[in-house]
């Protein structure tokens, strides 16, 4: 738990990996969770075709419309968010939904779901979206999901999150 901070978790995932990655992480940072939602219904990107539809986005960096969230960024010290890579780069809803609310965002931090690679590249295009740099970053591929290693890198992120609020509180104290 983070002490005296309101922590806000959005989130897309197409299969479900990145959500339950958001949703563990929401538990222990004691945040609240609201998961980014496209326009274009409620599950386009299903499937096969939901599948390709995705990859063509994310290789011609395609925009999409996501839905205006529920809970109001700015309302959070701590906005954390998350999204799946597709092809080598971050996700078409997640860049969508930084862009039209990253501005809102007081401190940010960001963590992707991977398969195979693209996490860094990913994570900076995130950053680039919602014009902040982020206090702390994650990547978390499918050998650490199939391997039980993702809890020691939740972990490590929401200690990195902590220590680096109390630091950012510590110095605004002191201005």
């Amino acid at each position: 738990m983070t002490e005296g901070c309101r922590i806000l978790i959005v989130y897309y995932s197409r299969a479900g990996t990145t959500q339950r990655v958001a949703e563990l992480l929401a538990a222990e940072l004691d945040a609240d969770l609201e998961p980014i939602r496209e326009r274009a219904g409620a599950k386009p990107r299903d499937g096969a075709r939901g599948f390709a539809k995705s990859v063509i986005d994310a290789l011609c960096r395609r925009r999409t419309e996501v839905m205006p969230p529920l809970l109001d960024a700015a309302a959070y010290e701590l906005v954390v968010v998350g999204g799946p890579v597709w092809a080598g780069g971050a996700c078409a809803p997640v860049r969508a939904w930084l862009e039209a609310y990253g501005a809102r965002i007081h401190h940010l931090a960001l963590f992707c779901c991977e398969g195979v690679g693209g996490s860094e590249a990913a994570l900076e295009q995130m950053s680039k979206a919602a014009g902040k740099t982020p206090l702390a970053t994650c990547a978390i591929n499918g050998r650490d999901l199939y391997g039980r290693r993702d809890g020691d890198k939740r972990d490590e992120f929401a200690q990195k999150i902590r220590q680096r609020l109390a630091a950012r509180r510590e110095t605004e104290w002191l201005v």
